[in-house]
């Protein structure tokens, strides 16, 4: 995938993340994020400091037009940024990283890929329940906030994964 066609793409899923959080309300204990399937895809040449700007804007722009609380998303995204290349080396091998190779479902599996989407939702989603709550809800609220959400999201990023990682392999 070329460079243009991938910012293409990363756009529509942003599109995408927009309707989802204006238009798709499941419930006010859930959460359905794209958000840090995107940041895991971005290309790996970029340094982990860019993909953080990245994160920032794009978690900026989804709490400007649609989530209303500034500054939740982007706060929430910028740890899975920096966490980004542990996550892909933790999961699918330090070759990724050395290479820059980007990760796809073909080349890597399944199993692999949706288990760095839930390393990075788990990231995203425990500091934006931490922080969406901010000590006014119990902790079980919080815990039930967090699992009903896992499985939501990963839905929607595992399709944002498809969208975003290539599928040829070169």
């Amino acid at each position: 995938m070329t460079a243009n066609n991938f910012w293409r793409a990363y756009a529509l899923v942003f599109i995408a993340q927009l309707l989802l959080s204006n238009y798709f309300d499941f419930a006010p204990w859930i959460t359905a994020t794209l958000l840090p399937a995107m940041i895991l895809c971005l290309p790996l040449t970029l340094s982990t400091a860019a993909a953080m700007v990245i994160a920032f804007l794009t978690g900026l722009g989804v709490d400007f037009l649609a989530d209303g609380a500034i500054g939740l998303n982007a706060l929430a995204l910028v740890p899975v940024a920096l966490a980004r290349n542990g996550i892909l080396e933790l999961v699918l091998g330090q070759e990724i990283i050395t290479r820059k190779k980007q990760f796809n479902f073909r080349r890597n599996g399944f199993g692999p890929v949706a288990l760095a989407v839930v390393l990075a939702l788990a990231i995203f989603l425990t500091v934006y329940v931490w922080a969406s709550t901010a000590g006014t809800r119990s902790f079980w609220f919080c815990l039930g906030y967090f699992w009903a959400s896992v499985p939501f999201s990963l839905v929607f990023s595992l399709l944002a994964v498809r969208a975003l990682a290539p599928t040829d392999i070169r």
